[in-house]
């Protein structure tokens, strides 16, 4: 599996952001991972399309948008205009809207021209967007609650991983995008990749690291 370490800019200096863009492409990133909050979904909020906007033209790396919001549908051309290369919603926040609505937001991105995938939180099994598969271009699988970097990797969210991949393999898609997002360390991630995950996401490990490129090299290897 190619394995891809995500940044998450959740963990770097707002103020600071074309530089934290720049350490994530000279330390060897593959992708930037940016966590959109909007106070509803998830208690904090962060950013919304607007900084996706301004970073675009400072990296070639794709942007990875994880939308933790409410109605996604209505943010889907914001961030596909502002240039995310992939844009990931939430089933339970399409779930409590319709049971249609996860694969109406997914659709909608992929009409936009724009990569697409479901993630599901700790306390959803990975089964509920099984349906779903064959639209995803990725799945992510949060393994802390959303909401708050610097959390602990929760550990039964390891049988989740093994099944989305087992479940992508069944499905004629062995080498699907399996990403990973929350307390991803040095210490635990090979026992993540293990599972079946190839997409990984870091934000303290990663700008807190006294050698960012090193930690990527490291999350890969």
């Amino acid at each position: 599996m190619n394995i891809k370490i995500a940044p998450s800019i959740l963990s770097a200096d707002f103020s600071r952001m074309g530089e934290a863009i720049k350490l994530c492409e000279d330390s060897g990133a593959d992708l930037i991972h940016c966590d959109v909050m909007d106070g509803s979904f998830v208690e904090p909020i962060t950013f919304g399309g607007q900084m996706v906007k301004n970073i675009r033209p400072l990296t070639k790396l794709p942007l990875d948008c994880h939308l933790m919001i409410e109605h996604p549908k209505t943010q889907i051309k914001f961030f596909a205009d502002a240039g995310a290369d992939i844009i990931t919603v939430h089933y339970k926040a399409c779930k409590r809207i319709s049971d249609s609505y996860l694969e109406e937001t997914l659709r909608l991105i992929k009409d936009m021209g724009v990569k697409c995938g479901a993630v599901v939180n700790p306390d959803v099994p990975v089964e509920a967007i099984f349906p779903v598969f064959p639209l995803c271009d990725m799945v992510l699988l949060m393994s802390v609650f959303p909401g708050y970097g610097g959390q602990k990797f929760i550990p039964e969210v390891l049988e989740k991983i093994k099944k989305a991949r087992e479940y992508a393999i069944l499905s004629g898609r062995p080498d699907m995008d399996i990403e990973v997002d929350g307390g991803v360390t040095e210490q635990n991630v090979q026992t993540i990749k293990a599972a079946g995950a190839n997409v990984i996401v870091a934000g303290s490990a990663f700008f807190r690291s006294s050698n960012p490129a090193a930690t990527v090299a490291a999350l890969k290897r």
